[in-house]
């Protein structure tokens, strides 16, 4: 089985994130650098990583796929609300797949109910730096919300594991 990570909100670029959510940084430059280093401590070239959104702020720009470049892994990116590179390229908004025995569903918002919550799945999503509370098998894999690093499956299931089934959780037998 692929290692899978998951992550969003880097906000690669956008100078202004760092005080908007105050994030321990002294410049964007330093911000880039932690977040690459954190990315390659655990990420390796051969793991697939998804984006969940608002990988950054510019326009399309040689400098965005120079970041890309440095980051290890097999990228797939959601278009998130800041992701103005991405626009008319065909990105989606929804990832979905099974991985293990799990059903993951990533976007970059959080939902109420999504494709078979009543089954249990998952749901990752990002946009909230950390602010949104979770409900049933939701997790913020952003990065404000995850000490700067990607989220991995294996931690995932973890965390699953402590958090309460989905609220529209179909019970066998009845």
């Amino acid at each position: 089985m692929d290692n899978y990570f998951f992550t969003s909100d880097e906000h690669f670029f956008h100078r202004n994130i760092i005080e908007y959510c105050k994030r321990p940084f002294n410049s964007v430059e330093e911000m880039h650098e932690i977040i690459i280093k954190n990315h390659n401590e655990i990420v390796k070239n051969s793991d697939r990583v998804i984006h969940l959104g608002d990988f950054t702020l510019m326009k399309n720009s040689s400098e965005i796929f120079q970041i890309i470049k440095r980051l290890n892994g097999n990228h797939t990116f959601l278009e998130g609300s800041h992701d103005i590179w991405l626009k008319n390229k065909n990105y989606k908004q929804i990832w979905e797949k099974k991985i293990g025995e799990n059903y993951i569903v990533c976007c970059h918002y959080a939902m109420r109910v999504w494709s078979r919550s009543h089954y249990n799945s998952w749901q990752l999503y990002g946009h909230s730096h950390g602010n949104l509370e979770p409900i049933g098998k939701q997790w913020d894999v952003g990065v404000d919300n995850n000490n700067f690093y990607p989220v991995s499956y294996d931690q995932l299931v973890e965390i699953m594991k402590n958090r309460p089934d989905n609220f529209n959780l179909v019970k066998k037998g009845l």
